[in-house]
């Protein structure tokens, strides 16, 4: 069964002195401000839409790698994924990079990697990025 998930932003004002604020309607988790000098310049307490992707990001392919090492036998205790999202005023998002820890017993460091880039290519959100060069940094604690 296919799933809708739905934010929405509000934004007043010109793109450099204009304000947002980014809600998550499916969830109701919460309201986030959003602006350019958030995106561009010091985040001063809001958030960005590469703050946004990268939160999307971590998440997916934190739950492709479970999938994956739990589906070769080998379930992870905890994996630490950060997203390192990086935006050029004027170009746009340059890359991504993905550092995971992992915490998975009966596996070795090559398995784990193997594992890790097997999910970097493959969860939904990588997908939805192609055209983004995608890095990834993995280990095991």
């Amino acid at each position: 069964m296919a799933t809708t998930r739905t934010a929405r932003t509000e934004w007043e004002g010109n793109l450099l002195d204009g304000k947002g604020l980014v809600t998550f309607e499916s969830s109701g988790i919460g309201e986030y401000p959003v602006s350019w000098p958030a995106r561009a310049e010091a985040p001063n307490g809001k958030t960005s839409p590469e703050e946004l992707i990268g939160a999307a990001h971590s998440a997916c392919f934190s739950m492709a790698l479970s999938h994956g090492l739990s589906g070769a036998g080998t379930p992870p205790a905890r994996l630490t994924t950060r997203a390192d999202v990086t935006f050029q005023p004027g170009t746009g998002i340059t890359g991504i990079h993905l550092t995971v820890v992992g915490e998975v017993p009966g596996l070795d460091e090559a398995g784990f990697v193997k594992a890790a880039e097997d999910a970097k290519a493959n969860c939904p959100v990588s997908q939805a990025l192609t055209g983004t060069t995608i890095t990834l940094s993995a280990s095991l604690a």
